[in-house]
């Protein structure tokens, strides 16, 4: 499962860990967050569009 991070505060949601204080399991994909009014980054509370994949070279 891929990592992403977020593009204002560059928090990274690992799906290993998930989100515990949010309520996100691990082993949750990205793609499985919930979308519209629910799941946003835990430290700058934006929503899951304005993440991005990240890069693991």
């Amino acid at each position: 499962m891929k990592k992403y991070r977020c593009t204002v505060c560059e928090w990274v949601y690992d799906p290993e860990t998930g989100d515990p204080d949010g309520g996100i399991a691990p082993g949750t994909a990205f793609e499985e967050l919930p979308d519209r009014y629910g799941w946003v980054c835990p430290v700058c509370g934006e929503g899951r569009e304005m993440f991005e994949i990240v890069d693991e070279e």
